[in-house]
Formats: structure tokens, sequence, C-alpha cells
């Protein structure tokens, strides 16, 4: 897909060399249409990392996409060289005044604390307001999720007894729905994650729609405003290797972490890792870009 990033982003170089289309500045002034616009608020600490995968994610459509990088103002990211920020970041200040096909909102790995506890909860918060009249629909993913859900519909967290870290088969629950098209009854899905919501909550809420979940990891999917909201608890963008890695890391800490489920073959972390996530993932971001971005959003971005 011709996703449009800046001619120097890192990612560029990673994605071009799996022989994905990515179109530079450029290129994309030489095409007479009107590209989706897409913005990304990457609350993870390595960011380089999350924008490659989440664009990665994006690169299965013929639709040209114009991607604007998000970081929070309060907060300031330590994990990633502040030359990359100035570059290729903006903050909300930057974009406040503008309207968007698409939003997606990360993960964080600061499940443990209560949300107002979180250092830019009142910039998020401010934000996730701002998106429901200035974004056609929006992607919360994994602690985005739960905080969406917590915002927007009063839905708690709830601490798990151990990490949930490991690939979880999930079951569609409605296979006609257009964000499911193409799924598989089963499909696997990676989980990274020390909090859950429960099914139980979800369903009590007339507003949402629970799509997929988990008899092992629990609730995965969610709808709201008819596909104006979405919450994915995964990480359906993780890389092969990302979850051994946040393994190794916590092995380094000296944790004690649980060797993830269903992840290495035999769940054995000396042995090979079983990729059987990977085809869905792809699906489900081509799913959401076509029917609940391109095909529902107005051609004039200031009818949003």
């Amino acid at each position: 897909m011709p996703i449009k990033i800046a001619d120097s982003l890192p990612a560029r170089a990673i994605l071009e060399s799996e022989n994905i289309f990515v179109m530079t500045e450029h290129r994309a002034t030489t095409q007479d249409i009107r590209p989706l616009r897409i913005a990304l608020l990457n609350l993870m600490p390595l960011k380089i990392v999350t924008e490659t995968q989440i664009l990665r994610c994006l690169s299965n459509t013929p639709i040209q996409i114009e991607v604007d990088l998000i970081q929070t103002k309060t907060y300031h990211s330590k994990n990633t060289p502040e030359d990359h920020l100035l570059t290729f970041y903006k903050t909300f200040d930057d974009i406040r005044d503008q309207k968007y096909d698409g939003f997606i909102i990360t993960g964080a790995p600061i499940e443990n604390m209560p949300f107002e506890e979180v250092e830019y909860w009142d910039e998020l918060v401010r934000i996730m307001d701002w998106t429901k009249n200035h974004v056609h629909s929006t992607l919360y993913i994994c602690w985005g999720a739960q905080a969406g859900l917590y915002h927007h519909y009063g839905i708690p967290k709830y601490p798990l007894p151990r990490k949930m870290s490991g690939i979880f088969k999930h079951h569609v629950l409605f296979p006609k729905e257009p964000l499911l098209r193409g799924f598989d009854d089963l499909f696997c899905a990676p989980h990274s994650r020390h909090t859950e919501v429960h099914a139980s909550d979800i369903r009590k809420d007339d507003r949402l729609r629970l799509l997929a979940e988990s008899h092992e990891a629990g609730v995965y999917l969610v709808e709201a405003m008819n596909g104006r909201q979405i919450f994915v608890l995964g990480h359906g963008e993780y890389d092969p290797d990302t979850l051994k890695k946040e393994y190794e890391r916590d092995l380094a800490k000296g944790l004690n972490p649980e060797i993830p489920l269903h992840y290495f073959r035999n769940d054995d972390p000396s042995d090979d890792i079983l990729v059987t996530w990977k085809a869905h993932a792809h699906l489900f971001y081509t799913n959401w870009v076509n029917y609940y971005v391109y095909q529902t959003t107005p051609y004039s971005l200031d009818k949003i």
C-alpha cells in the first residue's frame, strides 16, 4: 500500500526491505487523489519500533494514506532519540484544529497505575474527547483500549494474578461484521498486559458490542458508535520476536517472568517462535481502513 511518510523516517527503509510499497512525499504529490489522513498517537516508549509495526499493518490496501505521528506534550519519551521526535512527531497542540479520517491510540506499559495517576492522563482525556468531533474512526490498542473504554463508557480494568503474555485463540462472535470479514472462526493474537476488562461489563452497556473474545485471554475486540470507536485489547501488530524480547528483558531485571504461552515451539524459550497471528492482524487493519474509514468517511474532512 502507498503509505505516505517522510522520506527519511527510519521505518521507510525497514518496510521497503520487506517489499512493502512506501510512497515518498515527492511521489505522493504527483497523484491527483485525496489520501486518507490517519494520525498515530504513539504512547509506547520505543516509538520507532511501534510506529514501524503499525505502519506495516497499514500496508495491505491500495489506498494512499498520509500518516501523522503524534506524541504527548505532558510526558516526554526517554527511550526515543530526541532528534527523531523533533523531526517526525507533532503534539496535540499542532493538530487540534485539524480533522482525520482515522486515528490510532497505542498501548503503554503502565497498566498497573490508576488511570488518573498517569502523568499525561488529562492530556489524553482531551485528545479522546477531541476525536469524537475531529476523527471519523478511532482505533484504541491494549492499554489505550482500556483507557478509552474507561473514559468514554466507565468500563473498569481489573488486575490479573499474573501477566497475560502469549498467543491466544479467539472466536468470532459476529462473522458478518465487516471488521471481521475474511476471518476464520478461530484466530490467534498476542496479548501482553497485567490488567483486563470483563466481558460481563461490556455486555451490560448497550452502547458497546463485543465482537471477539478468548476463553483464555478474555475480551479482544469491542465496537462502539457504529464503528467510529474500535477497541482492541491485544497486540496484532507485534513483530514475531516482540514477546521474546519482553520476556528476556524481564528475566534480565530479575522479575522471574512466566514463559509466554503458546508462543515458543513446545513452550521452550530456546526453541523456534511459532508465528500464528500475522495474517489475521493484517486482515484486521485492512478491514478497518477499508470498511470503517475509506468507505464511510466524507470526501471533505470538514464534514466530519
